[in-house]
């Protein structure tokens, strides 16, 4: 009899098990129509290679950097997007940050806000195929330093502006354009700008960045193309490993020189690595995802609670995309022990970035930390910390914009998702719980790796879809 209870319990949780699986499929799309976007592309496709061939780069030593180029960027904005500068009235704040006002026509609801940097990160030019500051066009692409990160979202949104003012279109609430030339080096400038709004009383109905994109095959089994808006943000913070001793000659060493001691801290640390965390951002990307993949995919996914363990351990296994969705990660970057090689050093260090999942913070990461490393010689200390973003709203008229804007551009669904890297947009948290991170593009592997590495590139479609991006963004604004 008991047998048979167990082999029915089985049974039955089975069951519950492929049900859950067979019912986890797309959700009904709304229908709702499309209005056709028309604007000059070419010249949208101008005015990003002008922009491209102003080597605003940042470098953490400000001496190294060109002022001189940041303002003839600056100073080519009347020529490229005149309506948008005729109409729009300039603020301008420490930190290269530069907000514009486009004032609605009804100006009682909350305005919306649309960001990007236009500063980029240095190149290597010898390791370019085209050069990176001339904006060659070849193979149907735009080649050149921030033609992804992110002079095209700052092209989108001003040609995009200079489309709608041009042709008579006002919306109904205020729309600003924040823009920074400090992102890269963690500027001031966004953060002026977001003080501004604070001391003016201005609370954004939502706040849009750079952050997803379209992407194809980023899911187990999912191969239709999925727009990716990133709701909520990892932190991060660097840690410093540091061993002293009395050094000494490396032909008597120790059991365990500062190098070794060093390396079993960094092997404990991997080997542990941090609790996996299903944060509504990743449970929301699972949740849309997973809908499309196949069977078995599908049975792991809508039985998380079930199968989450599973899901944890090719994470923890595989590493990569997935496995920073889930958890705190630790990359150890770097490492400095003896000037020569007979000589055993007083001192060695090892340093890691770490990223933090929004269940943790600097301070639990770092008690963690020292408590796998277990060495009473071995000294565990953190700086630049960025704390995790608060995870924003998707159940109000902001999301619906977005998402919506994102489907109609590239017919696709739009799916939540945790956005590993950072950006400005968190500075955006204490004024707003609407902010959300999209690139406005479709990218490639390819495309994607190119960001900060060599022959970073666009495709002369990717520049137009910008634009009617963000044309159908403002329109509903």
């Amino acid at each position: 009899m008991i047998g048979w209870m167990i082999l029915a319990a089985a049974v039955l949780f089975l069951a519950v098990l492929v049900i859950r699986a067979l019912r986890f499929r797309p959700l009904p799309e709304q229908k709702r129509e499309k209005e056709a976007v028309a604007f000059d592309g070419e010249a949208s496709v101008e005015a990003l290679r002008a922009l491209v061939r102003c080597r605003t780069v940042s470098r953490d030593d400000p001496a190294l950097e060109d002022d001189a180029e940041f303002e003839k960027l600056i100073g080519l904005l009347p020529e490229l997007y005149p309506h948008v500068w005729e109409s729009c009235p300039l603020l301008r704040f420490d930190g290269r940050g530069l907000l514009f006002r486009w004032k609605g026509s009804d100006g009682s609801g909350e305005p919306a806000v649309l960001m990007a940097h236009y500063d980029v990160v240095p190149v290597e030019e010898e390791y370019w195929d085209k050069p990176p500051f001339d904006a060659v066009v070849a193979d149907g692409a735009i080649w050149g330093r921030g033609t992804l990160d992110t002079k095209n979202t700052f092209n989108g949104i001003l040609s995009a502006a200079e489309h709608l003012i041009r042709s008579g279109f006002t919306p109904k609430n205020d729309v600003y354009f924040a823009f920074s030339g400090g992102e890269e080096v963690a500027g001031p400038g966004a953060v002026n700008i977001v003080r501004y709004f604070a001391e003016h009383g201005i609370t954004p109905s939502f706040v849009l960045d750079e952050g997803g994109a379209v992407v194809e095959g980023v899911f187990p089994g999912v191969d239709v193309p999925f727009g990716m808006i990133g709701i909520a943000e990892k932190g991060k913070m660097n840690i410093l490993l540091r061993f002293k001793g009395d050094g000494g000659h490396a032909s008597s060493p120790a059991p365990h020189t500062p190098i070794g001691r060093l390396s079993a801290a960094c092997a404990r640390i991997e080997n542990h690595p941090f609790p996996r965390h299903f944060t509504k951002p990743v449970l929301d990307f699972f949740d849309a995802l997973g809908r499309h993949a196949p069977f078995a995919y599908r049975l792991l996914f809508a039985n998380l609670w079930c199968f989450g363990g599973v899901l944890d351990l090719v994470c923890r296994k595989t590493g990569g995309a997935l496995n920073a969705l889930v958890r705190t990660t630790v990359a150890f970057t770097r490492m400095e022990g003896s000037k020569a090689y007979n000589v055993i050093p007083p001192e060695a260090w090892m340093a890691a970035n770490i990223r933090l999942n929004p269940e943790d913070s600097s301070a639990s990461a770092l008690e963690r930390l020292r408590r796998v490393v277990n060495d009473p010689d071995i000294e565990v200390s953190n700086w630049e910390v960025d704390e995790p973003s608060p995870i924003s709203r998707t159940d109000c008229e902001g999301w619906r914009i977005v998402s919506e804007s994102v489907s109609d551009t590239w017919n696709c669904p739009s799916a939540p998702y945790l956005m590993v890297q950072c950006s400005d947009s968190r500075h955006y948290a204490p004024i707003s719980d609407r902010v959300y991170r999209f690139s406005a593009a479709d990218m490639t592997d390819e495309e994607r790796e190119s960001i900060h590495g060599n022959n970073e590139r666009i495709r002369i479609e990717t520049v137009k879809k910008a634009v009617e991006f963000f044309i159908r963004v403002m329109k509903r604004c």
